[in-house]
């Protein structure tokens, strides 16, 4: 049976995945039968769920669709700054309501996610199979240093982090899903991710140390794990980190 080809064009971002001699310019696709599109992305090593827009022939299609000799593909990353709802034959739009759950390896983004009141589950404990499942059923975006769990069939929403640093993971996060006006400090538990709630000093007296008794007043308390939160140095220090990330005021 003869090969077949088409050609293949990846635009923007996409092309952080590739090798730099194959950057911004068309690929040659090759292949015997007719490959779906969503298989011919994913040989190249992109995740499908960074994909917002796929043109055969300059024409929308699905992920289902399939690539025949001499056509031409076109993928796109995902669009921000305006909707292509209507142009898109893509699933998985945006939700509405931003959840997450990330791999193992993001431990810290998690707390910083938290701390900037993102509903955010984490355990280092949790395997591929387990994210991917928890993603499903609660329709949460998978953060991932980890290619590969983005390319399981069930993965709806997920992005594949550039940098291994968290505080430029928090940025990236932020910038991709245009999240910088819904951040809320100090509404999540940063160790378990449980709403915070404010509490009597009353009711957690037995609890703190002399000098926080004395010099506050104000308290919250973790609602799933009771650990127990007030405005000291800590909370101003994390106010500006936050402020320095997002460059704006709280």
């Amino acid at each position: 049976m003869p090969i077949k080809e088409a050609h293949i064009r990846f635009y923007e971002e996409l092309n952080d995945f590739l090798p730099e001699d194959q950057r911004k310019r068309d690929l040659v696709l090759q292949f015997y039968n007719a490959p779906s599109v969503k298989d011919a992305i994913e040989s190249f090593g992109i995740p499908h769920t960074e994909v917002d827009l796929i043109l055969i022939n300059s024409r929308p299609v699905s992920f289902d669709a399939r690539v025949k000799t001499g056509d031409q593909v076109s993928v796109y990353p995902k669009f921000e700054s305006f909707d292509i709802t209507r142009v898109s034959k893509l699933k998985g739009r945006p939700l509405r309501k931003v959840k997450f759950v990330l791999d193992v390896h993001l431990g810290k983004l998690a707390r910083y996610l938290r701390l900037c009141g993102f509903d955010t589950l984490y355990d280092n404990r949790y395997e591929d199979h387990t994210i991917v499942a928890i993603s499903s059923a609660e329709n949460r975006i998978i953060l991932t240093r980890d290619i590969g769990i983005l390319k399981y069939s069930e993965v709806k929403h997920g992005y594949w982090l550039r940098s291994d640093q968290p505080q430029k993971q928090l940025e990236e996060v932020i910038k991709r899903f245009d999240l910088k006006n819904q951040v809320k400090l100090f509404q999540r538990c940063m160790e378990c991710n449980g709403k915070i709630q404010r509490v009597n000093k009353d009711k957690i007296r037995d609890k703190l140390l002399s000098g926080t008794q004395q010099y506050y007043n104000e308290f919250f308390q973790c609602s799933q794990c009771g650990k127990i939160y007030w405005k000291g140095s800590h909370y101003h220090n994390m106010v500006e980190f936050i402020r320095k990330i997002l460059n704006t005021k709280f």
